[in-house]
């Protein structure tokens, strides 16, 4: 490396953390920029959170969660004393439900050590913790010099320096250069700067390269089609798969109750609670059979898309007599809202209940 590329990702990350003093995004999660790691314990317990929940997640759809869950449980050991099912209710809509999983198991790690683990390596042992929210805890929580890179990160990267290379392949050439810029303290300031860019400057569509700070220093920009880069692998069709729920009612001491199951702890929605259905998952049709004797009424469908599959879920309704079996549990519809059923779900009791 010559000393003018030293000076150049020198001017880059400079550059950017002045940009980002200005125009940083106030998130209920981040901490003012250039100000040094709060002292409260709680911080580092905040940012871990935050990083979880934003995972494959929009800042807009996180917000309320984060501010629920911050609520209830405050600190790390509040939530390691949660509930497995209180969380999992807590977490319903946001999908990706293995990250609810993992919360209170890594959670329950980091009280038993005493609390969070500073560095990169120490992190990547905990529950749920990869290389890209291991490098974010360390970097914005403590300070540490870490390389945090996620898809806004990528796409600066790219474009910034004009790999032109496909993903996934590019991957390494990025994090090389992502490497090269990122300075050694506010190591946590600049991975928010380049999250902030590329979210709201260096955007996957129609970016904004006259607004950039690094508009001089893009090589893209100069190619005249920054918009093509990162340069992905064509999307493969997802499946399209079906299935059947079932929603069963009587009436209750307090009023109409419906039916609901535990999913299992693995899997498709694991523990969640659900209505009964057929069996299906994200990878593997239903089956046809129907699990109870009785009169059925179709209810309609609803769709709802996974991240491999496509899945269309019949909704009959069940009338006759019914023997309660397995994990279930008669739930009021007056607080059906409060079950934390997942999304698919949610819309088949909505289906449900317009029919009335």
């Amino acid at each position: 490396m010559t000393s003018s590329d030293t000076a150049n990702e020198m001017t880059i990350s400079s550059t950017l953390l002045d940009w980002y003093q200005a125009y940083a995004r106030e998130l209920p999660w981040r901490n003012p920029p250039g100000s040094p790691e709060p002292s409260d314990p709680a911080w580092p317990y905040r940012v871990w959170l935050s990083e979880v929940m934003l995972q494959q997640t929009t800042v807009a759809a996180v917000k309320p969660y984060f501010a629920k869950f911050t609520e209830t449980w405050p600190n790390v050991d509040a939530l390691a004393e949660a509930s497995g099912d209180d969380v999992m209710a807590a977490w319903a809509g946001l999908g990706y439900y293995s990250r609810a999983r993992n919360l209170v198991k890594c959670a329950k790690e980091v009280t038993a050590r005493g609390g969070f683990p500073e560095t990169e390596e120490e992190l990547r042992e905990l529950p749920g913790l990869g290389a890209y929210t291991a490098a974010a805890i360390a970097a914005i929580a403590f300070g540490k010099r870490a390389v945090v890179v996620d898809a806004n990160v990528e796409r600066v990267a790219a474009r910034l320096f004009n790999i032109t290379e496909p993903l996934p392949k590019a991957r390494k050439a990025i994090r090389e250069h992502a490497e090269q810029i990122t300075p050694e303290t506010r190591a946590g300031d600049f991975a928010q700067a380049m999250m902030d860019l590329g979210s709201s400057i260096c955007t996957s569509k129609a970016p904004k390269c006259l607004l950039c700070p690094l508009s001089s220093a893009c090589v893209a920009r100069a190619s005249g089609e920054p918009e093509k880069l990162p340069v992905k692998a064509p999307k493969k069709t997802k499946p399209e798969r079906i299935g059947t729920a079932y929603w069963i009612e009587r009436d209750g001491a307090g009023g109409r109750e419906v039916w609901l199951i535990k999913r299992p702890g693995t899997g498709m929605l694991g523990g969640m609670r659900a209505l009964p259905d057929d069996g299906w998952s994200a990878r593997e049709d239903g089956s046809d059979e129907v699990p109870l004797e009785g009169k059925w009424l179709d209810l309609g469908a609803v769709r709802h898309t996974f991240t491999h599959a496509h899945l269309t879920l019949s909704l009959k309704q069940y009338h006759g007599k019914f023997e309660p079996a397995g994990d279930g549990k008669w739930w009021p519809l007056r607080k059906l809202g409060g079950a934390g059923l997942p999304t698919l779900y949610a819309k088949a009791a909505r289906l449900a209940l317009i029919q009335d």
